[in-house]
């Protein structure tokens, strides 16, 4: 029986208003996305869930989930509650994920990325979260070299049951990642700055995916 492929997961650039929604309709209708990661900018509370309210539904529409990240500080469950958002993405200190679980009952996932170390991991994983990010991009746009991510998204899928996201920084990227049984493949600006467009982007990203469940 073959295994199920990697499934899309896309990480948006940094946005500090909703303009950015038809294009995540565009990305969203082009293929099989099964989440995205809203990154915003610092901003009050009710212009956070402003903001939410008016991307969700563009992701939501078309089956995905809408995750929602904030740089500096912001009630992210508050957040993402009232703005209709699937779950919540942290990056910064750990110690926020027990009691994001108790304030979220449940009802919408919980992410984590940022993660330097297998023992990082795995104490997050220990902790409840629903999913890890490996290999994204830093604070300072650099990327861990590609061979660690692979690594450790090997790693991860092989021992633990706590699904994990790895981030591909090319489209050429993706078929590797997926060769490893991650349950999800990240893409960021090499679908939003494609040459020939985002929805072609998606499309190739998701051909990809599909063909490694075809080798399976």
């Amino acid at each position: 029986m073959a295994e199920p492929a990697s499934r899309l997961y896309l990480i948006t650039p940094l946005l500090d208003d909703a303009s950015f929604a038809p294009r995540l309709t565009e990305a969203c209708a082009a293929g099989d996305v099964a989440a995205v990661l809203l990154r915003l900018a610092p901003s009050d509370e009710r212009g956070l869930i402003n903001q939410v309210k008016a991307l969700v539904p563009a992701v939501q529409e078309h089956g995905a989930a809408a995750i929602v990240s904030v740089e500096g500080e912001a009630d992210l469950a508050t957040v993402a509650a009232r703005g209709g958002a699937d779950g919540v993405h942290l990056t910064g200190p750990r110690t926020s994920v027990r009691e994001l679980r108790e304030r979220l009952k449940g009802e919408r996932a919980i992410g984590v990325g940022g993660i330097r170390t297998k023992d990082d991991a795995m104490v997050l994983g220990e902790a409840g979260v629903d999913y890890l990010l490996f290999g994204e991009p830093r604070p300072d746009g650099s990327l861990p070299a590609f061979e660690s991510t692979l690594e450790r998204a090997a790693w991860w899928a092989e021992i633990f049951e706590t699904p994990g996201v790895a981030f591909a920084p090319s489209l050429d990227d993706v078929a590797a990642l997926s060769e490893t049984g991650i349950e999800f493949v990240a893409l960021g600006d090499a679908v939003w700055s494609h040459s020939e467009g985002l929805a072609k982007a998606v499309q190739a990203a998701v051909k990809s995916l599909a063909e490694r469940e075809a080798r399976a």
